[in-house]
């Protein structure tokens, strides 16, 4: 009994129709396996993109109508950023104050990089009323935690920096 089957097992295994079964059900296994990461990925990168055009209002602090009052626009308030003038610098804060007289406290950490122009800049060379963008991220005492800085020109003709004293 035991020689037939390994008879039977060497016959097979040395079966040519045998080892292209083998060989396509393999294959198959692979292209399924890579097909379902696609449709994983897809499906991320399409639930992102759903979410951030819902939010992207929000995330950069436009105008967003409500429907329900006479479409009246009302500003909400981006976590995640600012954009306006520095009021105050008491490092490793500043104080940015926005259109809408709105202001936030940005932290500047070691990680957060301050550029104008295409140079960086150290935390020192910010000044009272230079135009800022920030982004980072918010913390839970309602501070933004600064990732990147950027100086650019005001929007508002006239507006003069002061330097710290």
């Amino acid at each position: 009994m035991k020689e037939e089957i390994k008879t039977i097992v060497k016959s097979v295994s040395d079966s040519k129709k045998v080892k292209r079964m083998i060989v396509i059900i393999a294959c198959f296994a692979v292209l399924s396996i890579v097909f379902q990461a696609g449709v994983v990925v897809g499906f991320k990168k399409a639930s992102f993109g759903k979410h951030w055009g819902e939010n992207y209002e929000r995330n950069f602090g436009m105008v967003k109508h409500n429907r329900m009052m006479g479409d009246t626009p009302d500003r909400l308030p981006n976590a995640h950023g600012a954009i306006g003038k520095i009021a105050k610098i008491e490092l490793p804060n500043i104080i940015v104050t926005d259109n809408d007289g709105i202001e936030k406290i940005v932290v500047l950490n070691v990680e957060t990089l301050i550029k104008k122009g295409p140079e960086n800049i150290l935390e020192k060379d910010l000044l009272i009323n230079d135009f800022i963008v920030v982004v980072g991220t918010p913390n839970d005492k309602g501070q933004i935690v600064a990732k990147l800085i950027r100086v650019i020109p005001s929007p508002m003709m006239g507006a003069k920096a002061e330097v710290i004293k």
